[in-house]
């Protein structure tokens, strides 16, 4: 499995190069819809989101075919409607969730109460900062509707993290398309994106597991 996903990281660029070539102007719909599945659907938070958005940015200020601006909206809008989807999904079910099979391969009853636990307590903020954690930004909508949090609240935040979340990263492989060591150190670069994104998981992990102890 982490070989898979270092094989997609590796090959994203030449890919996604790839998509321009052939594609061209829908490349848009097919990185919305990657955006859209990986924070709308509960199954595949494995999609790259963070790498996906960087890469984006990087490759659109070296073809003269697309527009940075015009994409960002366009992916603010996936985002926004894979949350929704998600939460009302998560809303829909309630419980019920824990009595189909195929869906406790990938949710557990103590996963949901600690994430309703923590949105509790850190309330808005903690929308936000779920947008930046690979995994977490899967289940972070399908737990809220879950958990039935106030809908008016959620969309809020979520609105503020996604724009964060799409703005940023796309904006930052952009600017920094046309210098040298980026280009040179792409795939290390990608690499440290994901670092810095799953490290608030293995913290949490490794707290959890000395604090039991």
């Amino acid at each position: 499995m982490l070989q898979d996903i270092m094989d997609l990281l590796t090959n994203l660029k030449p890919t996604m190069e790839g998509w321009i070539v052939e594609y061209q102007s829908t490349f848009y719909f097919i990185l919305c819809l990657i955006i859209f599945c990986e924070t709308g659907l509960v199954a595949t938070p494995f999609l790259p989101g963070d790498s996906l958005l960087f890469t984006a940015g990087l490759l659109i200020a070296q073809t003269d075919t697309l527009n940075v601006w015009a994409l960002i909206p366009l992916l603010f809008i996936a985002a926004i409607l894979g949350d929704n989807t998600n939460y009302f999904i998560g809303k829909f079910f309630g419980e019920k969730v824990f009595e189909i099979n195929w869906l406790k391969r990938f949710i557990k009853r103590e996963y949901l109460d600690k994430t309703h636990e923590f949105y509790e307590k850190h309330g808005g903020k903690a929308i936000i900062m779920a947008r930046f954690v690979p995994i977490v930004r899967t289940f972070a909508p399908f737990a809220a509707g879950v958990g039935k949090m106030n809908y008016t609240k959620y969309i809020t935040f979520c609105a503020i993290g996604g724009a964060a979340w799409v703005t940023g990263l796309t904006l930052a492989g952009y600017y920094l398309a046309n210098i040298s060591f980026v280009n040179e150190h792409y795939e290390k670069i990608i690499l440290g994106i994901v670092f810095i994104s799953v490290a608030p998981i293995a913290i949490g992990f490794l707290k959890n597991k000395f604090t039991k102890k």
